[in-house]
């Protein structure tokens, strides 16, 4: 059973269509990239995928290991097991990273982190953060790492990361994407990636990447070959190219 399958999703914001019969699935305990132009709908896909109430369903439906959630509100999707990374994590003033990371394992205010997840704030080199308000003048890089410890104590089913890689200096790229390849391995999880820079390809390994182009699916291929054909030819070159898949992800 797929961990994630889109059928035939149309996507409206304020009443313009930005995504057009979108055919998509994400196998269980696979990471699927997506690369798109800006504008393309790449984050109106994830959007919609998380439940964010702008992001209004036309037509088609979205299912989560086999049940449809395309109606479901945000924190019902996040129940069921969907984690999300945002490009550039928010700050949260007035709640502490301890507290936040309590919420994320399940643990009782009243009590301290666990070890496991102690350990993980020590490998993430968070120690210091831990009383400080969430991202807070935290640097990209420890935003991300932030946010990361969050989802990896989560433990979701299905992970959304928009632009993983963007804004993360080398060292905290290599050291997050490690993590989260080491989690998908262990607990079997799925992932959808949105990428431009392509550079989480050398961490995580990818089953298939697809192009967004003007809300719609117009290729698919290995991740390596989609990223080199963008970055020679462009987009709108990478789809041309008669070596890629055409229309359609089964």
């Amino acid at each position: 059973m797929d961990t994630l399958k889109l059928t035939d999703l149309s996507v409206e914001v304020g009443g313009k269509k930005i995504l057009d019969g979108i055919n998509f699935t994400v196998g269980k305990g696979e990471s699927n990239i997506i690369f798109g132009p800006n504008g393309s709908g790449k984050t109106t896909m994830l959007m919609t995928i998380l439940g964010i109430p702008d992001y209004c369903v036309s037509s088609g439906s979205i299912h989560l290991e086999g049940k449809e959630i395309t109606n479901l509100t945000v924190d019902e999707r996040a129940k069921l097991g969907i984690g999300f990374g945002f490009q550039a994590p928010p700050e949260v003033v007035g709640v502490k990273l301890r507290d936040l990371l309590k919420v994320c394992e399940k643990t009782p205010q009243k009590e301290d982190l666990s070890g496991h997840a102690l350990d993980l704030v020590e490998k993430f080199d968070m120690e210091t953060y831990l009383d400080r308000d969430v991202n807070v003048g935290f640097s990209g890089g420890e935003r991300k790492r932030a946010e990361v410890l969050q989802l990896l104590l989560m433990k979701p089913k299905l992970l959304l990361l928009d632009e993983p890689d963007s804004g993360v200096d080398v060292d905290s790229l290599g050291l997050i994407a490690s993590e989260i390849e080491d989690y998908l391995k262990r607990s079997g999880a799925s992932a959808l990636i949105i990428t431009h820079q392509g550079h989480i390809l050398d961490y995580i390994f990818a089953v298939k990447a697809s192009v967004l182009l003007d809300g719609k699916i117009v290729c698919h291929s290995n991740p390596g070959e989609i990223f080199k054909s963008i970055t020679e030819k462009g987009y709108r070159g990478c789809v041309e190219c008669p070596e890629k898949d055409p229309i359609g992800i089964e």
